[in-house]
């Protein structure tokens, strides 16, 4: 038993010196202390403290921690690449601050077999490499102690297994389809979504969009043949043409995360009122590409949060005293402390009130800070798309805010008269802006 504590401080001191704080401990007690109880504390005085499920994020390589047990896995057997058998079992844990997968290999996997539902755990681990989603179990044993855990194994996926399961969710919104390559350079079609009901959000990777096509955002849908994604952050689901996706007439909530309750790692879903607004930032992505940044802090009551904006929902028109809802947003430490939510790729953000309208509009062209207007000389909209500068365009799409939604462009002739007027309209705003 003092082997499996010893395992938390042997690069600090020798086996021999532990066994002798320990005895020493116990003496000191006279005798009331047994074996694990004074080895924790000789492990604490070195500076080694048994954390929290959340706290596994931490810079520590080596982590002690009591959890519940949510879910298991049955050992299996796989080849490694040098022909060599092995065996991995995994567990999902969890305490009231969070849960977290634990993979137990060779002959630690047969350990689950002697564990169940419900048993709480006293475990030894580090993640391996950068990946702080899950923990390789050095040692663990069952412990006598409570653990308050409220995360179950239900049917819907937030356990371990990797078989096919049914949702009934609310399609919060989807981006458009994206072509990819595989490895054997044909390409397909994928779609990413974010989904949510009573328990939260995830993350949806539709390999066959065509399941999707015509289903508009806030559709209440039925999904058989969902597959649990175990690699992805947050809870994450994948479908293809073995499953379907049809509409239902049943009523999902997904509900929101008290800003209060936001910690520094998961994935929260939150609303509130826009209190400060930061212009958007343009930058050059690791890939070449242009791309967009933008810092908002939402409030409600006497609570706020710090939001970073990505990509094209940084240019997304949003003012102080809007509300706003935010989906499936990743959590971590601020640059400069603090909690901020991270809103990109797979998340969502949305402002509620805020009337969509057809329009079709001619303008030129006129490239901003990291953004793209088109301006007729009296209007002026921001665009998506890429254009040439200086380019006349008609563009056919939705209106959102100050923000144009292309569905069709197409070169617009230019009519001398029609750009006299332009110009003439242009230099009066500019002389009414100019100050006296």
């Amino acid at each position: 038993m003092v082997l499996f504590h010893y395992a938390l401080v042997d690069d600090l001191i020798s086996q021999e010196e532990f066994e002798r704080r320990v005895d020493e401990k116990i003496e000191e007690c006279g005798d009331l202390l047994d074996e694990p109880t004074a080895a924790m504390l000789v492990v604490g005085a070195l500076g080694r403290q048994h954390v929290k499920v959340r706290e596994l994020s931490g810079k520590s390589s080596l982590f002690c921690f009591f959890a519940k047990v949510v879910d298991k896995t049955d050992p299996k057997e796989f080849t490694r690449k040098d022909g060599e058998k092995g065996w991995v079992a995994t567990l999902l844990v969890g305490d009231e601050t969070g849960t977290t997968r634990i993979v137990l290999w060779d002959e630690k996997a047969g350990a689950v077999l002697e564990i169940a539902l419900g048993d709480v755990l006293e475990i030894i681990g580090r993640h391996p490499g950068k990946n702080m989603r899950e923990i390789y179990a050095l040692a663990l044993r069952k412990a006598t102690c409570e653990i308050a855990c409220t995360a179950t194994a239900a049917g819907n996926g937030s356990g371990l297994s990797t078989d096919p399961v049914d949702l009934d969710v609310i399609l919060i919104g989807a981006d458009a389809p994206r072509t990819f390559t595989h490895r054997d350079r044909t390409t397909g079609e994928m779609q990413e979504c974010v989904i949510g009901d009573a328990t939260g959000t995830a993350r949806l990777i539709a390999w066959a969009p065509d399941l999707l096509r015509d289903i508009p955002p806030g559709s209440v849908i039925h999904i058989t043949g969902a597959k649990p994604d175990r690699r992805s952050e947050g809870r994450g689901y994948s479908i293809d043409e073995s499953g379907t996706v049809c509409l239902s007439d049943g009523i999902v909530t997904v509900p929101f995360a008290p800003l209060a309750s936001v910690s520094d790692n998961g994935y929260y879903s939150i609303c509130g009122e826009v209190k400060t607004v930061q212009e958007p930032r343009s930058f050059t992505s690791r890939a070449g590409a242009v791309s967009w940044v933008r810092n908002i802090r939402i409030g409600e009551g006497e609570e706020d949060q710090k939001v970073v904006l990505w990509g094209e929902k940084a240019l997304v028109p949003v003012h102080p005293g809007d509300r706003v809802e935010i989906y499936h947003a990743a959590a971590k430490p601020g640059r400069f402390g603090g909690i901020e939510l991270g809103v990109g790729r797979g998340s969502i953000f949305r402002v509620p009130h805020e009337e969509k309208l057809a329009i079709t509009f001619t303008g030129t062209m006129i490239p901003g800070n990291g953004c793209m207007f088109i301006d007729n000389g009296i209007e002026r909209y921001l665009i998506d798309g890429e254009f040439p500068a200086g380019s006349e365009m008609r563009i056919t799409g939705v209106l959102s805010g100050s923000r144009i939604i292309p569905d069709t462009a197409e070169p617009a002739e230019k009519n001398p008269e029609e750009v006299a007027g332009r110009l003439a309209a242009l230099f009066q705003r500019l002389d009414t802006s100019s100050p006296p």
